[in-house]
C-alpha cells in the first residue's frame, strides 16, 4: 500500500519563510526552492529514495531525514504505515533539534 504525505501546518510555514527569504536574495530562488521541495515530497510519496534514520529519541520516534538538493536544508518526516508526516523543513545549520517536538504529536 502506497503511503500518502501530511505536511504539518509549522512546517508549511517553514518551507514559505525560507523560499520567501531565498527570493529576497535573487529573484527566482525562492521558487527554485520551492521546486526542490515539491521534488522532495514527490519523492516521498512515490517511497523513491530511502530516508536517513535520525538518531536518538526522535529516531526512536519514527523520524527520518531526506536533504534537499541545492538548499541547506532537510525535510524531517515521521515514518508511520500508513503515511509520512512532515514535521519540519529544517535548515542543517540553524537551531538543530528544534522541532523535536512535533515529532511527539
Amino acid at each position: 500500500m502506497k503511503r500518502s504525505v501530511k505536511v504539518l501546518d509549522a512546517a508549511a510555514e517553514e518551507a514559505a519563510e525560507a523560499a520567501a527569504w531565498y527570493e529576497r536574495q535573487r529573484e527566482g530562488l525562492g521558487i527554485e526552492f520551492l521546486k526542490a521541495v515539491d521534488a522532495a515530497l514527490d519523492l516521498l510519496e512515490g517511497e523513491i529514495v530511502p530516508l536517513t534514520p535520525l538518531p536518538g529519541f526522535a529516531g526512536k520516534r519514527g523520524a527520518k531525514r531526506l536533504v534537499l538538493n541545492r538548499f541547506p536544508y532537510s525535510v524531517i518526516v515521521r515514518e508511520q504505515a500508513s503515511e509520512f508526516i512532515v514535521v519540519a523543513f529544517a535548515h542543517q545549520s540553524r537551531r538543530p533539534g528544534y522541532w523535536r517536538n512535533r515529532v511527539r504529536t
